[in-house]
């Protein structure tokens, strides 16, 4: 009884339902304002591909394909295989919405090139948050019970586990943390090349920015979201053990 009506986990559910509906709004944000600005013909008439190729001359970039992957604002660089995938929406799009997502994917490929640190950290951290995604979990539970059981198992060696769950999970949060400023760099690495480039004019960058700035939230809500989670495996274990070391 004490799980399902404690303090905390009430706290907790109230916390989710604030992401869920937090990303609700956002996700209906970024689609409405992408639907709105991909009405809006750049000056230059430049389409998505047509962005990702000349910012790749201008840059010197060499050795990275543009490709089309289906649905819309699917748009991702995969820096691995080397190829910026445009979403349909984006890839043969001439609005000033698809110029913007389109010079964003390449804001990722400069920082690949210029060694941006950040953009390092959070390649690096790909592989532990996939590892921790799931084992952090399994272990979190496993932890657990073996407290439950501690006649049987040392109660140390449960707090461990559990522990070990919270910090693999801990990469997830991390993770995301340094997400959302690589994210904004991208953005604004986007818009000084649209710039630079003459491939949106000086009224038409604001109108790119109001795009990116809405799908940039879109990190802010995953980062509070896996901020609300780790404090929930957290003080779930601390409470638990907490209370056995008080028996």
């Amino acid at each position: 009884m004490y799980y399902y009506f404690s303090s905390d986990y009430i706290w907790f559910l109230g916390a989710m339902l604030v992401c869920m509906l937090l990303s609700g709004i956002v996700s209906s944000r970024v689609r409405t304002t992408y639907a709105k600005y991909s009405k809006s013909r750049c000056s230059s008439g430049m389409t998505g591909y047509d962005t990702v190729a000349r910012l790749m001359n201008a840059n010197g970039v060499r050795g990275i394909s543009i490709g089309q992957v289906r649905g819309q604002l699917s748009d991702h660089y995969h820096p691995t295989k080397k190829i910026v995938n445009l979403s349909e929406s984006t890839y043969g799009n001439n609005s000033v919405a698809a110029v913007a997502v389109a010079a964003h994917e390449m804001g990722h490929v400069m920082q690949k090139q210029n060694g941006y640190f950040l953009y390092r950290i959070r390649t690096a951290l790909v592989p532990v948050v996939n590892f921790g995604s799931y084992l952090a979990m399994p272990l979190v539970f496993i932890g657990l019970l073996l407290d439950m059981y501690s006649v049987m198992a040392s109660p140390d060696i449960g707090f461990k586990v559990a522990m070990v769950g919270v910090i693999l999970y801990g990469g997830s949060l991390l993770f995301a943390l340094v997400t959302l400023p690589v994210e904004l760099n991208a953005s604004r690495r986007a818009r000084n090349m649209l710039l630079e480039q003459g491939i949106l004019t000086e009224d038409e960058i604001p109108i790119a920015k109001k795009v990116l700035s809405a799908a940039a939230m879109t990190y802010f809500v995953s980062l509070l979201t896996s901020l609300v989670y780790f404090l929930r495996f957290l003080l779930r274990v601390l409470a638990m053990f907490g209370r056995r070391n008080r028996r």
